[in-house]
C-alpha cells in the first residue's frame, strides 16, 4: 500500500476537489483558532492581479456568531430586500439555468421540498442567513477601486480558503445570500465604505447526518467547457 508522501500532488489536489461540496448542515463544535489559522495562511498565498492581493477578511467565532446570525436574520425576517455591492445575475439562461435547477431540485428533493411549495422553498433558503448552523462565518471584501479584478482576485481566495479547509477536514459553503445584505453587514461590522462586500463563507465540521449535504452536484466535461485550437 503507497504512503501519502507517495501520492503525487494532482492526485491530493484532485481528491480534495472530489472530496469538497458546499455543506448546509453544521456541527456547533468550534474550529480550533490554529487551525483556522492554518486555514488562512495556505489561502493567503493566492495569486492575484499585479499582486494586489485585495481580499480582506472578517471571521466569526462565539457569541460573535450568535450575535451576527441573530441580527441578519432579524434584518431578513423583517423584510430587507437584497442590496447587493456587486449585482447579481442578469439572468440564467440555457445550461446555466439547467446546472441551476439541477442543483436547486436536488437539495429540495433530500429535505422533502416539493417542486412549486413556495412555503418550504423560502424556509431552506433563510437557512443563509442563519449560515446553516455554522458556528464560524469569513466575510470577504475587496477595496473598491479595484473594481471587477479585485473581486475576481476574492473569488480566487475563496476557493483556495475552502480547498485549504477541506484539507484540515474543515466543511464550508461560499455565500453571496450573505452579500446580499452588504449595507448591514457594513454596519454589524465597521465595515469601511471604500469596501465592497464579494461573500461569505460558513465554516465549521459537517453535520454528516443532516440530509442536505447527501447530494452532489455534477460537473462539465472537459471537452465541454474547451475550445482547442492547434
Amino acid at each position: 500500500m503507497s504512503s501519502q508522501s507517495d501520492t503525487a500532488p494532482y492526485e491530493v489536489l484532485d481528491r480534495l476537489f472530489d472530496a469538497r461540496h458546499s455543506c448546509r448542515g453544521f456541527r456547533p463544535d468550534p474550529v480550533p483558532q490554529p487551525t483556522i489559522r492554518q486555514m488562512l495562511n495556505i489561502a493567503r498565498k493566492t495569486a492575484s492581479w499585479c499582486n494586489a492581493q485585495p481580499w480582506q477578511l472578517i471571521i466569526t467565532s462565539g457569541e460573535a456568531t450568535e450575535r451576527f446570525r441573530r441580527a441578519l436574520l432579524e434584518q431578513v425576517d423583517g423584510g430587507a430586500k437584497a442590496a447587493p455591492d456587486f449585482l447579481f445575475p442578469r439572468e440564467y439562461h440555457g445550461v446555466y439555468l439547467d446546472r441551476r435547477r439541477e442543483c436547486g431540485f436536488q437539495l429540495y428533493e433530500t429535505v422533502g421540498i416539493a417542486r412549486g411549495d413556495r412555503v418550504a422553498s423560502a424556509r431552506q433558503g433563510r437557512e443563509n442567513f442563519r449560515l446553516f448552523g455554522a458556528p464560524h462565518v469569513c466575510i470577504v471584501t475587496t477595496d473598491e477601486a479595484l473594481g471587477l479584478y479585485g473581486a475576481v482576485d476574492c473569488g480566487a481566495f475563496v476557493s483556495n480558503f475552502m480547498l485549504a479547509a477541506q484539507s484540515l477536514g474543515v466543511a464550508s459553503i461560499a455565500q453571496a445570500a450573505l452579500a446580499s445584505q452588504s449595507q448591514f453587514l457594513r454596519a454589524h461590522f465597521n465595515i469601511d465604505e471604500t469596501r465592497r462586500v464579494v461573500c461569505g463563507i460558513s465554516f465549521g465540521y459537517e453535520d454528516t447526518g443532516h440530509p442536505t449535504n447527501r447530494f452532489r452536484t455534477t460537473r462539465a466535461g472537459t471537452d465541454e467547457i474547451t475550445d482547442w485550437r492547434a
